[in-house]
């Protein structure tokens, strides 16, 4: 062997010794010692030249989870790539800083809305899910901000995030931290940030956080040092009576308008998707008057397997099988289905073309819900008391029926970046949505998707709706008669390699489509460069002379490209309807023939 061909081995073997020697280093600092016991097995094993092991230590110690707009979230496990009690710790230290800083300073000098007095200490609000070590990070976090001398405030027990998020502006708190994954992947956890009270402006109190607070959070996680250096407290912080949930259900049950919809005979099931928002969405729906609710049994308690779904999304093909088959076992008028951490509601019926269940599409539900706070604020929903807009929203990818529904009732509305850190920002906001079945009916009680609300209004409507010998298809088709039928479509394509994103997205860039579907592209919007109305984001929006939409994006939180369609079909008479959706589906099918040679797929 020549010196030549030794050097690549000797330095592979110095790239290996030192991830062993960091992997050792962690274990000694990690207050976990499961995952510290595991970590040093997996050195050991790298050691003795087992590639898994080597590639689990690659994958755990090559980068540092970083801090954005979502929070953290990723695998659970050992190093600083991985959800684990020292990141924890960490991220709960910077954001503690952060407060102290945002507080001392009276950041936001103008928030009159703030109860609390001026230069008393920061307080923040903590809640879990039932994901594995949820509960123990949210102890930690709150170990960690009592110490740092902030007011806390530790949820009673494994609640709903809209539980969440309805507590820091019920509590008036300056932040809040849900500690879950949504509807990731069992092996996931997460933790997401709120601000609130004097840390953000009027309008993002009780929102999660946009920029530029991630990137000063992120700085002061950075500023942190070792796990040595954090200080916890035994004790010191409030965890919060059963009450809170109590204040949020009677909140809640309080928006059902039974002067107006005063129909319940609706027949119900619901899947809480094995996350905890069962009790609470079945107790809301109750005490509203809608007695008929089932739980899927199999999915009825938390359980951080998730063991009868391949993926805990309502949106992924299969999650509602069993839901499905109990509606159609027990003749059910409709399905709701909440995702585990209940911010998200999909909705299912029994088509009455076809005869059979499916699932409708967030655009839809969007719309629908759109039509009834419309329906429920008759004759108000264009001003408020002091003659300011109420404003209905969408994320720019959503369907654009709501902002005609919108117009047609004299409100305002306006498009936001995708998420619902941006909806929920917008002024006078009265009802939001995104296409990903995510719905805000009430931002002044969860300024954030609830999906406990929703399932209420998506009650009271499907409710109505029977009580008039109709389906929530049938209201579908009459906004589709006013409007127009608004059919919309999605292409995700996933990668292994983000450089691939970014060389399909200069592909286009550099070479744009000229027409899509057989129709001329007429407007081209590169949403990089931003707009008066919407802030920069990695983003291609087509229009094209038949009004169809093209919007092409790389994903936030997944290695995707995900592409959205709309279409657009004029109906004059009930009897198109059948035409028209059969022109939309073929409509949609050669944009997405175009879109995939575009990508040169």
């Amino acid at each position: 062997m020549t010196s030549s061909d030794a050097a690549p081995e000797s330095s592979e073997q110095a790239t290996l010794d030192q991830l062993i020697s960091a992997a050792r280093v962690w274990a000694r600092q990690d207050p976990d010692p499961v995952t510290a016991a595991s970590l040093d097995e997996l050195a050991d094993q790298a050691a003795e030249g087992i590639p898994a092991a080597r590639q689990q230590l690659e994958d755990s110690f090559n980068g540092t989870l970083q801090f954005g707009t979502a929070g953290l979230r990723a695998a659970l496990g050992p190093g600083p790539n991985r959800m684990n009690r020292v990141v924890v710790r960490r991220a709960a230290a910077g954001f503690a800083a952060f407060l102290n800083d945002a507080v001392s300073n009276n950041a936001v000098s103008n928030n009159a809305a703030s109860a609390a007095a001026p230069g008393s200490r920061p307080r923040v609000v903590v809640g879990y899910d039932a994901r594995y070590n949820s509960d123990v990070f949210a102890a930690e976090s709150a170990a960690v901000f009592t110490a740092a001398g902030i007011e806390t405030f530790l949820m009673p027990s494994a609640l709903p995030t809209p539980l969440l998020a309805y507590a820091v502006r019920a509590l008036d708190c300056d932040g809040g931290v849900m500690v879950t994954a949504s509807h990731n992947p069992p092996q996931d956890n997460g933790y997401k940030v709120y601000l609130g009270g004097r840390a953000v402006e009027e309008s993002g109190r009780g929102a999660q956080i946009v920029t530029p607070y991630d990137a000063r959070i992120a700085e002061c996680i950075e500023a942190v040092g070792g796990p040595d250096t954090i200080d916890l407290a035994e004790d010191g912080w409030t965890v919060l009576p059963e009450s809170i949930s109590a204040d949020y259900r009677a909140a809640v049950v309080a928006l059902a308008d039974r002067s107006r919809f005063p129909a319940r005979e609706l027949k119900i099931v619901l899947t809480p998707m094995h996350g905890v928002g069962g009790d609470t969405a079945v107790s809301v729906l109750k005490a509203a008057g809608f007695e008929d609710v089932t739980l899927v049994e199999e999915q009825a308690l938390p359980d951080p397997d998730f063991p009868t779904v391949s993926f805990p999304n309502p949106e992924e093909p299969g999650a509602l099988d069993l839901a499905l088959a109990a509606a159609s076992r027990l003749d059910a008028d409709i399905v709701l289905a909440n995702d585990p951490d209940a911010d998200r509601a999909a909705v299912a019926a029994r088509d009455p073309e076809s005869g059979a269940w499916r699932m409708l599409r967030g655009d839809e539900v969007g719309a629908l819900l759109g039509a009834h706070v419309v329906a429920r604020t008759a004759g108000t929903v264009g001003v408020d008391d002091n003659a300011a807009p109420h404003v209905f929203a969408n994320s720019i990818v959503s369907s654009r029926l709501l902002s005609r529904i919108a117009a047609a009732a004299g409100a305002a509305h306006e498009e936001t970046l995708t998420g619902f850190k941006w909806i929920s920002r917008v002024p006078g906001l009265v009802y939001g949505y995104e296409e990903a079945l995510g719905y805000c009916v009430a931002p002044e009680l969860v300024r954030d998707k609830d999906g406990i609300s929703a399932s209420l209004l998506i009650a009271e409507l499907a409710a109505a709706a029977k009580a008039a010998g109709q389906t929530v298809f049938d209201t579908l088709d009459e906004l589709y008669l006013l409007h127009g039928l608004h059919a919309s479509d999605q292409l995700s394509i996933r990668v292994a390699d983000l450089g691939l994103l970014d060389a399909m997205m200069n592909r286009l860039r550099s070479d744009p489509p000229e027409a899509f579907g057989g129709s001329a592209v007429e407007q081209f919007t590169d949403l990089s460069e931003g707009s008066e109305h919407l802030p920069p984001t990695d983003g291609l929006l087509y229009l094209t002379r038949d009004q169809s939409r093209v919007i092409i994006r790389p994903s936030g939180t997944e290695p995707k490209l995900k592409c959205y369609l709309e279409v657009i079909i004029p109906v004059e008479s009930a009897a198109e309807l059948g035409e028209a959706r059969a022109a939309a589906r073929a409509s949609l099918d050669r944009i997405l023939a175009d879109v995939r040679e575009a990508l040169g797929l």
